[in-house]
């Protein structure tokens, strides 16, 4: 599988991406994940229109180190100018290539005709998807979604057209816009898409990849080029390095040690600390978010995540995992 001059040989193990997501996908967490087996990542999404203002916040988003290549920057928006002058002003940045967001559901992206919204409108998205190809050198790729709703679902149709307009890989979730988060993935969409002769751009399967089970059930029942991990990857940044496990050895890996997590942690602090643009308090904030991924399935798991939720600034949070690992080895000692 390539993109542009990015390329994952073919082996027992897919490529493995770390999927945008709004606040959680910042380049402390994309680095952590490469860390722990993610072959690619993507930036959060990034306003279009934002960027062209030069708005600071979202320029700060479009940071990247070489640490995490290779790497994505994705963009939203859903008028053809802002867009194409987006997608030449990230050109400066260097990313290995440049991702189009048409799948984002949320409500004040898709009522812009962005995101999601554009699903209601094909003839505009392979428009718009043409007009940024032209209008770049980097390798463009897009991730969307099935359709607007179960009664328009034209993934395959988009598919055609979006090859024909120049993209290099569709990263594919497997959900509609109406679905949003809820109910099933439909993966047998993946595996319509990938049986079509006509169709020869990669496609990355997206939705509801959260154990290596599930992974290697998904990958060999519907063939995707590569495997796209989300939410299942918040707080547990070992989802990557466990999958890759499972596909080698065919045995689940045991979970990592209360020390491990506590010690990932503490790296991802770190690296909030030395690379997001917040300052202190604010970023120990930010990292409730993946408490519960870093403590699931360890007992008394809430009352570890309560302990920690009372940490404002980051030497309290280190105090609390230091805490937290005395009792932990005091308990087991008893």
């Amino acid at each position: 599988m390539r993109i542009g001059s990015t390329y994952w040989p073919q082996a027992p193990v897919p490529p493995l991406f770390l999927a945008p997501m709004e606040e959680v996908s910042d380049a402390a967490f994309r680095r952590l994940c490469r860390e722990m087996g993610a072959d690619a990542v993507v930036t959060e999404f990034i306003s279009s229109e934002a960027l062209i203002r030069q708005i600071e916040k979202s320029w700060q988003k479009a940071q990247i180190w070489d640490e995490e290549k290779p790497i994505g920057i994705q963009i939203f928006g859903g008028e053809l100018e802002s867009m194409t002058k987006a997608a030449r002003l990230i050109e400066k940045v260097q990313p290995d290539w440049l991702d189009i967001n048409y799948g984002c559901p949320v409500s004040k992206i898709v009522c812009k005709g962005a995101g999601a919204g554009i699903l209601r409108d094909i003839d505009k998205m392979e428009v718009l998807t043409r007009a940024i190809v032209q209008s770049t050198s980097l390798p463009v790729t897009v991730k969307t979604r099935l359709g607007w709703d179960s009664q328009s679902i034209r993934i395959i149709e988009v598919a055609h057209r979006l090859q024909e307009s120049g993209i290099q890989v569709l990263a594919v979730h497997a959900r509609t816009k109406a679905d949003g988060y809820t109910g099933s993935a439909r993966w047998e969409w993946i595996g319509r898409l990938k049986a079509i002769p006509t169709l020869h751009i990669p496609i990355i399967g997206n939705g509801d990849i959260d154990t290596p089970e599930k992974a290697w059930q998904l990958y060999h029942a519907y063939k995707p080029d590569a495997l796209m991990i989300g939410r299942a990857a918040i707080g547990y940044p070992w989802i990557f390095r466990q999958i890759k496990e499972y596909f080698q050895t065919g045995q689940v890996p045991p979970p990592p040690s209360l020390e491990e997590r506590v010690e990932t942690l503490r790296k991802h602090l770190q690296y909030a600390l030395r690379l997001l643009p917040y300052p202190p308090q604010k970023i120990v904030l930010e990292l409730r978010k993946h408490y519960s991924g870093y403590f699931k399935g360890l007992p008394h798991a809430k009352n570890l995540r309560l302990n920690l939720m009372q940490a404002q600034e980051p030497t309290e949070l280190l105090r609390a995992l230091d805490t937290l690992l005395r009792r932990s080895t005091a308990y087991s000692l008893s």
